[in-house]
């Protein structure tokens, strides 16, 4: 869930009884890694641990909490195979915390982190009868596990918190920002297919007509011009306005700019050469031009339907996004 806090405070603003469902711990093969969350309520969910029966049987725990009116939190253990019969056959522990009116200021300000992408971590002292929450900024690039408690890594089995114990959860997962240009077609369903997704979306078209469209700002061609300019060295770029001479000048900017890990240019592999031959005229070198990649998506989907090529940039970006996790964490 991109932000379950603000899936959480949204249940609470429609008076609605809520749980948040936490992955503290797993062992051996499981659904979802520890630091999975979900909000659960009377009437539905918003994210997922993980599907099948382990997600029904927590769901349902949650919902009783919530009907119960008396436990504030509960910490359940989950052995996949013996108890839901799912192949994984690994084990789970989870945390189930009830939220009201109480939890608003906590929840509001891990919101708010998640929207600017600061890292942070959620600090949860077990007090006598409830529970005390608090939000602390940290570094990304600070070590730790996903959950601790009492200062040593929590575990799937084994010692639960006591009284003053001290649970703390880190949400530092980069969201790298994604420059998406043009709000055609197929930038609507790239937008709409990116939304759940790893990324900072930044949208932007030149025509008023697209400032109806949820999530497009609307800016005069040189100004989306320097956005391509300014961007970031860790920033992902998707140029597919409705303009071939717009998408050269982003394509220039954004070239000449430094920045951009990926910079893709929606195109047949003719516009790709006319592009470079007049990049190339333009005084780019061999090397600049390898950074600009057209066509975009994975090549062994051939469809040109939007919800298909915006599935296929998708699978891509994420799988550049995973390889340059693996290589920060190497080095």
């Amino acid at each position: 869930m991109r932000n379950w806090a603000r899936a959480a405070l949204s249940r609470l603003d429609a008076h609605d009884e809520a749980a948040l469902v936490t992955v503290l711990a797993t062992e051996g093969s499981a659904p979802r890694e520890a630091g999975t969350k979900m909000v659960v309520w009377r009437g539905g969910q918003s994210g997922t641990i993980g599907g099948g029966n382990l997600e029904y049987r927590v769901a349902d725990q949650a919902r009783r909490m919530l009907d119960g009116g008396q436990a504030h939190f509960a910490i359940q253990d989950y052995p996949l195979g013996p108890l839901l019969a799912q192949c994984c056959g690994g084990r789970v522990r989870m945390f189930l915390e009830r939220l009201n009116d109480n939890s608003r200021d906590w929840l509001t300000e891990a919101a708010r982190r998640m929207d600017a992408a600061q890292p942070f971590e959620v600090r949860t002292r077990f007090d006598p009868g409830l529970l005390t929450k608090s939000i602390a900024p940290i570094l990304a690039t600070e070590d730790g596990a996903s959950v601790t408690l009492g200062g040593a890594p929590a575990t799937a089995r084994g010692v639960r918190p006591e009284l003053g114990d001290v649970m703390v959860e880190r949400a530092d997962a980069p969201r790298p920002p994604l420059l998406l240009f043009g709000a055609g077609h197929v930038g609507q369903a790239i937008a709409q297919t990116f939304a759940p997704l790893p990324f900072r979306l930044f949208w932007y078209d030149s025509r008023p007509e697209t400032a109806d469209i949820p999530g497009v700002t609307v800016l005069p061609p040189d100004e989306i011009v320097a956005k391509a300019r300014g961007a970031s060295p860790d920033a992902y770029g998707l140029v597919l306005t409705h303009d071939h001479a717009q998408d050269y000048a982003l394509v220039s900017a954004g070239l000449a700019g430094g920045g951009f890990s990926y910079f893709g240019v929606i195109g047949s592999k003719t516009k790709r050469a006319r592009f470079i031959s007049r990049l190339r005229d333009g005084g780019f070198s061999e090397a600049v031009l390898t950074r600009m990649t057209c066509p975009i998506g994975l090549p062994q989907l051939k469809s040109k339907a939007p919800e298909v090529i915006a599935v296929s940039v998708a699978a891509d970006l994420l799988m550049r996004h995973e390889a340059a996790r693996i290589r920060n964490d190497e080095t």
